[in-house]
């Protein structure tokens, strides 16, 4: 994928549809290989296809929620989300969630790519404060590098995806 283009793409509800097996196959890759975004295994393609049709669709259908993903050498690459169903005093605020990308295309710009992308998104929606929490110091390092600051982090607070155990989640935040 290195010096590729990466195409990011914004999905409508209808367009979640013919990207579905893809995602599926994203996001369970993705818990497979570890990654803390709420499940845990045994995590199955079910799984994975329950969550984008019965969560994300009927979000993204309502104006609740941006949906985008990356293609790279014509495939999925990664995707993630800007959570915009805040409460009525918090119209200027979105949360970014599900931040996944495929194991075989990581460090090579694709969530770069996609966090730009999200953070346009979410000016055009007039979001001027983005907040997110993150498990890995990975991720935390790549957020920090687009301007993320770190709020502080809570003991225990999400299982593991594949071992027993709970771990701590960092609040960032960035103003847009």
């Amino acid at each position: 994928m290195t010096g590729d283009t990466i195409k990011i793409e914004a999905l409508s509800a209808q367009t979640v549809d013919d990207h579905l097996p893809e995602l599926a196959r994203l996001l369970n890759t993705c818990v497979a290989t570890g990654a803390s975004v709420s499940f845990v295994l045994p995590h199955e393609i079910e799984d994975s296809l329950a969550f984008w049709t019965e969560s994300v669709r009927p979000a993204v259908a309502d104006g609740k929620r941006v949906l985008l993903v990356a293609h790279a050498n014509g495939r999925l690459a990664g995707s993630v989300q800007l959570d915009c169903d805040t409460p009525p005093n918090q119209p200027h605020r979105g949360e970014v969630t599900k931040l996944l990308v495929h194991p075989d295309a990581r460090q090579q710009g694709v969530a770069r790519a996609l966090m730009y992308a999200l953070e346009d998104q979410a000016r055009m929606q007039g979001r001027r404060l983005l907040t997110l929490d993150t498990a890995s110091d990975v991720a935390e390092h790549l957020y920090k590098s687009l301007g993320y600051q770190r709020v502080g982090a809570i003991p225990g607070y999400a299982r593991d995806p594949i071992k027993d155990r709970y771990d701590a989640t960092v609040i960032m935040y960035k103003a847009l």
